[in-house]
């Protein structure tokens, strides 16, 4: 089966914006003291520069899913598929706590473990691989069911609870846990919420078999209900998220207020808000060709090259900044401050789009060379896993 030029469209366009949210991450004057989302501190512009890379994880794990699907469909081999979901599975993980902890941390100590997005999809394609055999309806229905019930989770009172509910809340909400003298494990993407999004973009999957003329319309009004259904439970402001909006100074903030969804975990209205994004995104991306199309299919071919390499372009950008401001190497503070100094470090906001753009183009040539060469080198089994 040819691939899906909408899909890497869409991948290549997140990954693209996703390289916006870890320049700020690693880089920006406030990202290690202050929350870009906290309506108190920060500005509408810094607020709608972490807001907008709300849209990335949650479309890489749904088209994550909806991959797995196009792929079992195209080999239509069950035993084959589920072998190789097991092993990208597990494989996913290791690399998240080796190579992909390595570039976040830059902590060759690994003081600090981060479950994230990479390892919850390698969870997500090992549960995926026990599923196979049951019917697309009833993994749609498992999917969907977590998404808007896992909310209620909220209501499950933890202290003095059993062990089996705390283990159990692990796996559903962000935490941490110290382990040794001074390390720490952070539970960033806790899998089962993410799973959701993974088990219904696999079920999803099979809108893929429309033909494009009738794809686009269908992904426009999908998109088009759930933005609806955000906009009804968000309105009603009773369940769907942790936090309620409310009005705030003025009504600039006051919409901030009402579109501060919860990522961690990621909210019912989270979900409905970016998944209609995303579904919107790809009702354009059908039959679309243009030279901004061309760019983001590039990067959109090869998703996991480009997560893996981004890091190891800007931790190295980010020392450079903070030495070229004086600062020595003894004054890097790593672990959970990025290897970040004390003081104050980093630039301003506009200066973050500026290097967003140099690292995004310093990958394109990269990640073209890549996909040629995977491309030519089919070949080799080893280039599916990345």
């Amino acid at each position: 089966m040819k691939r899906l030029q909408s899909i890497d469209i869409v991948r290549g366009i997140v990954m693209i914006i996703m390289a916006l949210d870890h320049t700020r991450d690693l880089i920006h004057l406030t990202s290690v003291t202050d929350s870009p989302t906290n309506l108190q501190t920060t500005t509408p512009a810094l607020f709608i520069t972490r807001w907008i890379t709300h849209l990335c994880a949650p479309t890489f794990v749904f088209l994550s899913g909806a991959s797995a699907y196009l792929s079992y469909k195209r080999k239509n081999d069950i035993r084959g598929t589920r072998t190789f979901l097991l092993s990208r599975g597990i494989w996913l993980i290791i690399l998240e706590f080796t190579l992909v902890n390595l570039g976040v941390w830059f902590d060759p100590h690994f003081s600090v473990f981060i479950l994230d997005v990479i390892a919850t999809i390698g969870v997500g394609f090992i549960v995926l691989s026990l599923l196979l055999r049951a019917s697309n309806k009833t993994i749609l229905i498992i999917g969907l069911a977590i998404i808007f019930l896992h909310n209620l989770s909220a209501f499950i009172p933890t202290e003095g609870a059993w062990l089996f509910t705390k283990l159990f809340m692990m796996f559903v909400a962000p935490g941490a846990i110290p382990f040794g003298k001074s390390g720490l494990f952070i539970m960033g993407y806790p899998p089962i919420p993410w799973l959701g999004i993974m088990l219904t973009g696999f079920a999803a999957g099979r809108l893929f078999d429309y033909p494009a003329d009738k794809r686009k319309p269908l992904f426009a009004k999908i998109g088009l209900a759930a933005l609806a259904l955000f906009l009804v439970v968000r309105g009603i402001n009773i369940y769907g998220d942790s936090f309620q909006w409310s009005k705030q100074k003025d009504i600039v903030f006051t919409v901030l207020s009402f579109i501060n969804v919860t990522k961690y975990p990621p909210s019912l209205v989270f979900c409905l808000l970016t998944l209609g994004v995303m579904f919107l995104l790809l009702s354009w991306a059908e039959g679309l060709e243009n030279k901004f199309t061309k760019i983001a299919i590039v990067y959109g071919k090869v998703p996991l090259f480009y997560f893996l390499i981004h890091w190891y372009i800007l931790h190295p950008l980010m020392f450079l900044i903070v030495f070229l401001q004086g600062y020595q190497f003894s004054d890097l503070v790593f672990g959970v401050n990025l290897g970040r100094p004390k003081g104050v470090s980093g630039v301003n906001l506009w200066y973050i789009y500026l290097i967003w753009i140099f690292v995004v183009m310093l990958l394109y040539p990269l990640c073209k060379w890549y996909g040629r060469y995977k491309e030519t080198h089919r070949e080799k089994q080893w280039l599916r896993y990345l």
